[in-house]
């Protein structure tokens, strides 16, 4: 069958425009959502675990909304997915501005992630559709656009904080520029049907392939380790970095800058090294940056490790997605729709809450209990006088922290240690009531370096997947050199 006949209607650059904003739209908020996780922390006085869910929500919903609609996608329709997309994104948006504590800020970035997920679920299935004969190459170009969005929105995110502007709100409606944008753009167009029904693939075959193929269970298990890698630390970058006072967004924009460029260089990448080679060198060299990463004690060696990270990385989600399609292409959208619902909801459930759980636990270790009891008795002593001038912060928000930092003074007397998690909440709670204030300073000062310590031992969990990948990569790339090299297959 003779794709391109098919396609002979279809304004095939304007999709693929549309879809890149969509995708920017997607990566505006993994960065937005990134970027606001300190200040939604001390604001709503969250734990670790709290805001790991919110940013986990993030991308398990992303999942849900995949796993959901990515196998209806040849029934619905390329065109309905991206209609809900932007539902998803702008009552998400909504939500999260007006949230008044953990509760809706959890349901919006889970209405957020949504949005994404279906972004995910109708484009890459149009880009292979759209681009038939060199998928792993589009799909490359086409994710350019994730991190190159994260890119856009650190940097607007970095410029309004220069600027004095900090609302986290004002930030959450910059999502909307590349989300109007996309819903312009595939206004009144008209969408191919998918690559599978042009084939004359039928369900019952796409199933058949897909779930009984060994190829398709073993591609699965490779992006839960291949998408924790990649995004879980992703989200904590910023937060991990920013608590050792290294401007972790700078961080992250760069990260993400590199990652856009290599992807664009996707072509020449995947003509050398094959699809398989490049993820076997993408797993040795991820794992080295990550690792370096949880060492960083400075903004320079933040930098060294970060572009290390980014060239490990930069291939891993789009050639995963494209070796899924070229190797089994009658798993059409079922295929594309598992392997990244599954990288995704296992980053969302399980990997960015037991990072954020891995930082409260061991940020423990660094809080000395000498200097944070004295620290503590500043709080007691002195917010009461404070209370009385309240501020934007009524009085029952003084009280809460008087009495948080009580509680810990009480069973340091009793236990003679510091409650686990329950002291950085109590500095938190201090810090987020009136940051200004000479002992909410201290608080900070005691509480940056143990966040930063806590965050950085969550790298070092994530880091040994790599030598898993490595393993399982090496053994796909030689099995490919012993049949003569890489080989994408076709339907007939």
């Amino acid at each position: 069958m003779d794709k391109a006949q098919n396609l002979g209607s279809v304004n095939i650059s304007r999709l693929f425009m549309g879809s890149n904003f969509a995708l920017i739209a997607t990566s505006v908020t993994f960065a937005i959502i990134g970027a606001i996780m300190g200040p939604l922390k001390e604001i709503f006085v969250l734990t670790n675990a709290e805001v790991g869910w919110i940013g986990g929500a993030a991308l398990w919903g992303f999942s849900i909304t995949i796993f959901i609609f990515g196998p209806l996608c040849d029934v619905l329709g390329m065109k309905f997915l991206f209609r809900l997309a932007f539902l998803g994104h702008f009552v998400g948006v909504i939500i999260m501005i007006f949230a008044d504590g953990f509760t809706m800020l959890f349901i919006g970035a889970l209405v957020l992630a949504m949005g994404n997920g279906l972004v995910e679920a109708a484009a890459n299935p149009l880009i292979a559709t759209l681009f038939p004969d060199n998928k792993t190459e589009m799909l490359n170009k086409f994710h350019v656009w994730f991190p190159g969005g994260i890119v856009i929105g650190g940097l607007i995110s970095f410029g309004l904080d220069s600027i004095g502007i900090s609302s986290y709100q004002i930030k959450l409606l910059v999502i909307l520029l590349p989300t109007i944008t996309y819903g312009f753009l595939f206004l009144g167009q008209k969408f191919p049907a998918t690559e599978r029904l042009q084939s004359g693939v039928s369900g019952k075959d796409m199933i058949k392939s897909t779930l009984l193929r060994p190829l398709f269970w073993v591609l699965v298990i490779a992006m839960m380790m291949t998408a924790s890698i990649e995004l879980g630390p992703n989200r904590w970058i910023p937060a991990v970095l920013e608590s050792a006072g290294i401007p972790g967004i700078l961080v992250l924009v760069w990260i993400n800058l590199l990652m856009a460029i290599m992807r664009y260089k996707a072509g020449a990448i995947v003509h050398k090294l094959s699809p398989t080679g490049i993820l076997l060198s993408s797993a040795i060299v991820s794992g080295i940056g990550l690792l370096w990463l949880s060492y960083t004690n400075s903004l320079v060696m933040a930098i060294a490790a970060g572009t290390v990270f980014a060239l490990g990385v930069s291939y891993f989600w789009p050639t995963m997605l494209g070796v899924t399609s070229e190797r089994i292409p009658k798993g059409g959208a079922l295929a594309l729709a598992l392997v990244g619902g599954v990288g995704t909801i296992i980053v969302g459930l399980v990997t960015s809450p037991i990072m954020g759980s891995v930082a409260d636990n061991h940020l423990h270790e660094k809080l000395p209990v000498k200097e944070t009891t004295i620290v503590l008795e500043h709080i007691v002593d002195t917010f009461p006088e404070l209370r009385m001038e309240k501020g934007d912060k009524t009085a029952e928000d003084y009280d809460n922290a008087i009495n948080a930092a009580q509680e810990i003074l009480d069973s340091v007397q009793t236990y003679g240690t510091l409650p686990k998690y329950a002291t950085a909440n109590a500095l938190r709670s201090a810090m987020a009531v009136n940051p200004s204030a000479e002992a909410s300073k201290e608080a900070k000062k005691i509480l940056g370096p143990a966040e930063n310590y806590g965050g950085k031992i969550s790298f070092r969990r994530v880091a040994p997947l790599s030598i898993i990948l490595a393993i399982i990569f090496g053994v796909m790339y030689l099995r490919d050199r012993r049949r003569g090299g890489y080989k994408a297959e076709t339907i007939e």
